[in-house]
């Protein structure tokens, strides 16, 4: 696989050290040991001790794989320390505004979750913005379970299928798919795009 250049930290972005951290500080809470942890959420133990160091960012489908390992929501490995007040959602009605969200970066995309202070959802929204040109830049496609929905803000991008399948959107275009297939995001445009997406878990 070609590398991808090493990408500043995005303003608001939190830092992989720090989900790092967090990711130790609930792994020894729920009474995983590294090797346990991977077991159940089948992330391999040398990935997660890459995390845990700071040495290796979380896809979004790492995300998953690990938050449901532990029980635990994904909003809580970003919030190191265990800051911010954890809101239910049973019978709320809720407003947020994009440019206000605390992002988390990869080599691939700054991804900027909405509501992650939220407990009880069954879709996680957020806005991913794409750097990715060329599949090679992934060192896999990413699948997790559940459906997914994805609306293009600004540029452009194709969402590759590790079955060969693709999907090319322009601005105000959107796609509808069963993330539980590989897949990624690559900008089609100069400028890295941006896309808001909504996920869901089953």
């Amino acid at each position: 696989m070609s590398p991808t250049p090493t990408r500043a930290l995005s303003p608001g972005a939190v830092p992989k050290e720090a989900v790092g951290a967090q990711l130790r500080v609930l792994r020894k809470r729920k009474g995983f040991t590294l090797k346990g942890l991977s077991k159940v959420s089948g992330v391999p133990l040398s990935t997660l001790s890459k995390i845990e160091l700071g040495q290796a960012a979380l896809s979004y489908d790492k995300f998953v794989a690990v938050a449901r390992g532990l029980g635990v929501d994904m909003a809580e490995l970003l919030q190191p320390g265990g800051q911010g007040e954890q809101i239910q959602f049973a019978g709320q009605v809720l407003k947020a505004r994009v440019n206000e969200q605390d992002g988390y970066s990869s080599d691939n995309y700054h991804l900027e979750f909405l509501f992650r202070d939220v407990h009880g959802k069954v879709m996680t929204p957020l806005v991913a913005t794409v750097h990715s040109r060329e599949v090679d830049d992934f060192t896999e496609f990413i699948k997790h379970p559940g459906q997914e929905f994805a609306y293009v803000l600004s540029g452009a991008v194709t969402i590759q299928f590790e079955n060969g399948k693709r999907i090319d959107l322009k601005r105000n275009e959107a796609a509808y798919f069963d993330s539980s297939i590989g897949h990624v995001y690559l900008t089609a445009s100069r400028t890295p795009a941006r896309v808001l997406a909504v996920c869901s878990d089953h």
